[in-house]
């Protein structure tokens, strides 16, 4: 039997499952303590389910956590991750939701959570959505298990209408669509639903205000090329290397024609100079081939190097090399305990066990999967419609992150042709400088690095990007203390 035989196979038995599950448990739960944390939760948490797509056999997940300042008034937002294919639970966890977790113990089946002091949650209410099929999410029959860029922004706008429906005194809030990464590719295409859903007349209206993207992929052919650039200016290319390299690629590194012999030549210099770089935030280490920078410069190829502690040995790490994504393994072991899922009222017989990004997450060169197409490459003509409509947009860049740089998102940013506001200045957190930032058209648009931040910036300056997104909300300058 094949893999792709099985792979099959596991799926439909999976639907078999979901179909004869009876009784399956309601849509919402109050959340009032969870495995991990101590007594009941500070603030208020509701999981829950939202039925999409053309039959209502697309099932998403969420969590939505209730703003701690005032719910009422507060944005709204709606946190769409990275991948494609990947939950919103590293966010809840590790970038701006109101937890995180203890890994320094490995002792303890369940690891502890801790409250994030600098959680988007003391804001705005946040509603961190699993994707179609990654996560909690699931489908119910085969013929809807695939997904696309356009499909999964149909059913994410019909997620919102179905939500606010069920809970309508957040329906004059404002609405954000956030997120990260590839979130650049899907957080526009959702966006322009929205608006074209309220063109239409579609009830309930949506309040849709703006969006908020970190470190996005907005366009293949910009953001992929800007990668070896960045590496040049951040000292990581000899100036001999990166002129040599720009000049036998003509600027072009991702798609290079196989006859071209000295750019091959060159590149093969620029990936032994990159290969154990963290791509991800390029001053730290790096745990696994799969983060490395050559596996998204090229296609995936020849790197046997093997980085990943098991979860088990973690505990011996302690006086070695500590990696971030070894961090992450936690949130694999919270979300496949038992008690997890019975607190967070998972749905039983629809989830396996639990991944945080399934295959479908997205490299350079990629093909479409079984289950996915990656049927959008760039978001520019959404962005430049968006800048005609009532609509703000903040662009956040960890300054530190060589996946999709500055670098691209102020080259796509530029080709907008947008009027300047305001130029290069820096903005500052505790009288000091946090990053910099420029806006265009009244301010609909505004760009800002953080300095020292990764690909994702909350995660590695939650406190910078807690004062940017606050102050961002308020309608103030980002220079403003």
């Amino acid at each position: 039997m094949t893999n792709h035989t099985k792979f099959i196979s596991s799926v439909l038995l999976l639907f078999l499952v979901i179909s004869y599950t009876p009784n399956p448990t309601s849509s919402q739960t109050i959340v009032k303590a969870l495995p991990g944390f101590p007594g009941e939760l500070p603030f208020k948490l509701e999981t829950g389910y939202v039925e999409v797509g053309e039959r209502e056999d697309v099932v998403l997940f969420y969590y939505f956590v209730e703003s701690e300042r005032n719910p009422a008034t507060d944005p709204l937002l709606i946190w769409i991750a990275g991948g494609p294919g990947c939950s919103t639970l590293r966010s809840f966890f590790f970038q701006i939701g109101p937890f995180t977790i203890e890994y320094s113990d490995t002792s303890k089946e369940i690891p502890d959570l801790h409250l994030n002091p600098y959680s988007w949650t003391k804001l705005a209410n946040v509603i961190f959505l699993d994707a179609p099929t990654s996560g909690f999410s699931y489908a119910k029959s085969p013929e809807t298990y695939t997904n696309s860029d356009t499909l999964s922004a149909k059913y994410t706008y019909q997620f919102l209408r179905k939500w606010l429906e069920k809970h309508p005194k957040f329906i004059s809030n404002p609405l954000y669509v956030t997120g990260i990464s590839y979130s650049g590719i899907t957080i526009p295409l959702i966006v322009q639903e929205t608006f074209n859903g309220n063109e239409a007349g579609n009830e309930p209206r949506i309040n849709i205000t703006g969006y908020i993207i970190g470190n996005p992929l907005t366009d293949r052919n910009i953001d992929f090329n800007t990668r070896i650039p960045y590496a040049h200016q951040v000292a990581l290319l000899s100036d001999e290397l990166y002129e040599s390299t720009k000049a036998h690629c003509n600027g072009e590194y991702v798609n290079v024609h196989a006859n071209n012999k000295l750019c091959q030549s060159d590149l093969q210099k620029v990936d032994e100079c990159l290969e154990d770089v963290y791509i991800y935030q390029i001053l730290e280490p790096i745990c696994t081939p799969e983060t490395s920078t050559r596996s998204l410069l090229q296609n995936i190829g020849s790197s046997t190097k093997k980085y990943e502690v098991p979860l088990s040995q973690s505990a011996q790490l302690k006086g070695q090399q500590w990696c971030r994504e070894n961090t992450y393994l936690y949130t694999d072991v919270w979300a496949n305990v038992p008690s997890v899922r019975k607190a967070l009222n998972i749905r039983e017989g629809t989830i396996g066990e639990w991944v945080r990004c399934n295959a479908d997450h997205y490299i350079i060169g990629k093909n479409d999967t079984v289950n996915y197409a990656y049927d959008v490459s760039s978001t520019l003509a959404n962005h430049r419609n968006f800048t005609k409509k009532n609509c703000r947009a903040l662009i956040i860049s960890g300054d530190h992150d060589m996946a999709f740089s500055h670098l691209g998102t102020k080259k796509w940013i530029h080709s907008l042709n947008l009027d300047v506001d305001s130029t290069w200045a820096p903005w500052f957190v505790k009288q000091q400088v946090a990053g910099y930032s420029f806006s265009h058209d009244n301010f609909t648009l505004t760009f800002a690095t953080v300095k020292g931040g990764g690909h994702a910036a909350q995660e590695f300056k939650p406190e910078e990007c807690l004062a940017m997104v606050n102050r961002w909300f308020d309608h103030k300058p980002l220079y403003s203390v």
